[in-house]
């Protein structure tokens, strides 16, 4: 695959598939920037080289969320609300089309001067974005001489302006942006040459969520700690009380079935001893410590207890290799959010000390941004979805597309 590098974008325009899909609030101003800001090496790297820039992403889904009388809510889901901050980020104008195909659209980008860039209408305002259309593909292809992905947050989707579109392309024309690149590079180093011991730590409420990146882990890792909701099903499956703890009774038999997988490939699968526990699932609620089989009645549990968190923390810091998706409890709520953010911690840790840590999954970003731990990892992941997939073994239709 070639990288945004290998191509000189002089007098060239570039059709950029970007993850612009990003929060506002009622006034429309942007929330979080992250993944705008994502995007910025490869706009400037193709602008610096005397390129112009036609982006493309999508924001939210707007067919799926139409108005009272059956029509797309434009104003709610417009890539317009996106113009004036990146124009502020880039230190230049942003010009934008109302549309992402027709004669205007095709007008306005055919017209771009080297150095400027254009940003194209919500591409799933067309229903033929989401079902990978081919003809709608080869419109969107004549905005650009070069394709350039790099919204590896949606490189899991046969879309149409994620994969489809690089068919459009000949191999010497289309290219992975620094984004995708990074991202590419980084999983593949924990998915296919981990350095030993490699632990990864899977979180989050259910166990039905993660079973395919646990079976393809345990071919991998060394060590596989879970938490968040999604443990208690391992405790209930091996007849421990956990009172009103989440709990998945269709998964019971498969809990069996990964702890006896992991022990047959001599992987060391680590659940949690122990977990703060609650009356309710409130903020106020009233809390103890209990053992994670031994959970009264009426009470949950709601994040990993002390005696996980020594636990966890022994492992993580003898690894060489970390992967981490998921959080360990509630981390929402100030109660619960000491074993994620003490596993945030030592994971920074052992990153200091010469581990390579990889954080992915959007709960696991949304830790590491809040406990201002972003910067003291080694790699976060701005794709969730894809990145799971990647590492349930799953081939990405958006990355096998500019192969």
């Amino acid at each position: 695959m070639q990288t945004i590098d290998q191509i000189n974008f002089s007098g060239k325009r570039a059709l950029v598939r970007v993850d612009f899909n990003v929060p506002f609030d009622k006034s429309f101003i942007i929330t979080d920037d992250t993944r705008i800001k994502a995007a910025l090496p490869t706009i400037k790297k193709i602008l610096e080289e005397g390129g112009s820039v036609v982006l493309m992403s999508h924001l939210g889904r707007p067919l799926k969320k139409l108005k009272e009388d059956g029509t797309i809510d434009k104003e709610k889901f417009s890539l317009q609300h996106v113009v004036e901050h990146l124009s502020n980020l880039l230190g230049q104008p942003v010009q934008f089309a109302n549309d992402c195909i027709g004669a205007a659209t095709l007008v306005m980008a055919h017209h771009l001067l080297p150095g400027e860039v254009m940003l194209i209408e919500n591409t799933r305002f067309h229903k033929e974005e989401e079902k990978g259309d081919a003809v709608f593909a080869a419109t969107l292809a004549k905005l650009g001489d070069i394709y350039v992905n790099d919204a590896f947050g949606t490189a899991h989707r046969a879309h149409a302006s994620t994969t489809i579109v690089a068919n459009s392309f000949a191999a010497e024309n289309k290219c992975l942006g620094y984004l995708m690149a990074a991202e590419v590079k980084n999983a593949q180093k924990v998915l296919n040459t981990p350095t030993k011991p490699f632990t990864a730590i899977l979180g989050g409420a259910k166990v039905s969520d993660k079973i395919l990146i646990i079976e393809n882990l345990l071919s991998i890792a060394d060590n596989i700690i879970i938490g968040g909701g999604m443990a208690y099903t391992f405790f209930k499956a091996q007849g421990g009380k956990i009172g009103n703890s989440l709990v998945e009774e269709d998964k019971l038999e498969l809990a069996i079935e990964l702890i006896q997988k992991a022990k047959e490939k001599g992987v060391n699968l680590v659940l949690p001893i122990d977990s703060i526990i609650a009356d309710k699932f409130d903020e106020n609620a009233n809390t103890d410590i209990a053992n994670n089989d031994e959970i009264p009645d009426n009470w949950m549990g709601l994040d990993i207890g002390p005696k996980a968190i020594e636990a966890f923390k022994t492992i993580i810091a003898s690894s060489k290799t970390i992967l981490w998706n998921g959080p360990m409890g509630v981390f929402e709520m100030e109660k619960f959010q000491q074993g994620t953010k003490a596993v945030a911690l030592a994971i920074v840790d052992a990153t200091a000390n010469g581990a390579f840590s990889l954080v992915g999954g959007g709960d696991s970003v949304a830790a590491v941004n809040k406990f201002e731990l972003a910067e003291k990892v080694s790699f976060v992941s701005t794709g969730g979805g894809a990145m799971l997939e990647f590492f349930e073994g799953k081939t990405l239709p958006g990355v096998a597309a500019l192969s």
